[in-house]
């Protein structure tokens, strides 16, 4: 049963998805269902928000047994569906809600162990560690926002948890606020039901917010609403000289999907990468790594560090799980010194898998066509429908068939047991679209570069 924000959310995309297809009129959802939302499942019961009485009632009159069906088709069961528009609460009720204030984004915090001394600076993100400085030392004038872009792994939320925790060091009373995207779109589905909570998040942001760090903001992508709130938020802080810092995994004329507006305010301050980790950044990093966890760095040779972080320095966190791999090797073999040969051998599974991986697969084209639509591996091969998730899976048919050769029933079986016929369909669609559509062809040779590389 769906319980948090985010499977109820799931589930009444689902069950869109479906009454969109049912209607012959697109007018119809368009004016009643596309501004609904999916409130609660509570018990044997349904309860679906409408934007206005008058959807309320013509949902209620008129559309009522069809959405059953879908509820009963999506929720596997007999359920009763009330449609409410929150501004036609009682008055009692409206009353008892309007004195209770929301406590915004309680459960965010920054960590305070991400800070500017353990950052290690190197050629890859000294640009974007010098604009973070700047931001601390001159908020709200110089540039902003910093737009800050890289691929996971590469320390974005440790330098961005390091400017809120430097800042709040030099403003002890200033309310920095961390959040992801996903933080916020969590919190817009949980307050603004009713237009007076919309009102309550924008003037939290206004009056209560001094410092904003946004992680990966590329997952506002689809969001069209929580976007336009984003979006007047952003401008109100910019305008009141408040700094904005924000964290992408792609550059901000790369966020397909995103109102071309917001996209324009992300370019208007200071747009830094940062990159991959170079030898000597990586070497820097396991020996602060090994420093902060209370080891002997003496006894680790440079020919082991150098080796560690030659073969693993794709990211930091990759070279951070090599490191937990070599301790954990210590601490079973008893190693004196951690030499050349040592290094190689604590970590030669990793290498074996590290290659084994480097390899085409129907797996590494999966996860990486998931990575790139910004959904998971296990969405592709499910049974959603949905226009995202539909065009994802398609794809990934047609890389496996392109690129592997495989037979259609296999790749059908691979996806969750898609039957021969359904493959086929899926590949020949891409085919087609490819074409006339530039975006999916850019999208095709962005997937095969990073496949092949």
């Amino acid at each position: 049963m769906a319980t948090t924000v985010t499977q109820i959310r799931d589930v009444w995309e689902l069950m869109r998805s479906q009454i969109k297809e049912k209607l012959t009129n697109p007018s119809v959802y368009d004016s009643f269902f596309a501004r609904s939302n999916l409130m609660s499942i509570e018990g044997n019961k349904v309860t679906i928000g409408t934007d206005s009485s008058v959807a309320t009632y013509v949902l209620s009159s008129q559309y009522r047994a069809l959405v059953e069906s879908v509820v009963r088709s999506v929720l596997q069961g007999d359920y009763a569906v009330t449609f409410v528009y929150p501004g036609d609460q009682p008055e009692t009720e409206k009353r008892a809600k309007s004195s209770e204030k929301p406590v915004f984004f309680s459960k965010n915090h920054i960590k305070e162990s991400y800070s500017f001394d353990s950052f290690v600076v190197g050629d890859c993100n000294r640009e974007a560690h010098q604009a973070a400085i700047m931001a601390v030392e001159a908020p709200g004038t110089l540039f902003n926002p910093l737009f800050i872009y890289g691929s996971s792994g590469l320390g974005k939320t440790h330098l961005l948890s390091a400017i809120g925790n430097a800042y709040k060091s030099k403003h002890a009373n200033a309310n920095v606020l961390y959040m992801t995207a996903d933080d916020f779109f969590d919190e817009y589905v949980r307050f603004c039901n009713g237009e007076r909570r919309g009102d309550e998040l924008r003037d939290f942001f206004r009056n209560d917010v001094d410092f904003l760090l946004v992680d990966d903001v590329q997952q506002l992508k689809g969001r069209s609403q929580t976007e336009l709130t984003f979006f007047s938020i952003f401008n109100a802080l910019v305008a009141a000289n408040k700094q904005i810092v924000i964290t992408s995994d792609t550059h901000p004329d790369q966020l397909d999907g995103f109102d071309e507006r917001l996209k324009t305010r992300f370019t208007q301050g200071l747009t830094l990468s940062v990159n991959r980790p170079d030898q000597a950044t990586a070497e820097g990093i396991l020996r602060t790594k090994i420093v902060s966890m209370g080891m002997d760095i003496s006894l680790f040779d440079d020919e082991a560090i150098a080796f560690v972080a030659s073969r693993f320095c794709s990211n930091v966190r990759e070279l951070e799980g090599r490191l937990t791999r070599l301790l954990f090797y210590l601490s079973t073999n008893k190693a004196e010194r951690v030499t050349e040969a040592v290094a190689r051998a604590a970590t030669q599974d990793d290498l074996e898998v590290k290659n084994d991986s480097a390899r085409l697969s129907e797996e590494k084209i999966l996860n990486r066509v998931a990575d790139f639509f910004h959904i998971s591996a296990s969405q592709i091969s499910g049974k959603n429908r949905t226009g995202q998730i539909a065009l994802a899976r398609h794809v990934t048919m047609y890389l496996i068939r392109d690129l592997l050769d495989l037979p259609f029933a296999k790749i059908g079986e691979f996806l969750g047991g898609k039957d021969h016929a359904t493959v086929m369909n899926g590949v020949q669609k891409v085919e087609k679209s490819l074409r006339y559509d530039p975006e999916l062809k850019r999208t095709v040779q962005t997937l095969k570069s990073q496949l092949k590389s």
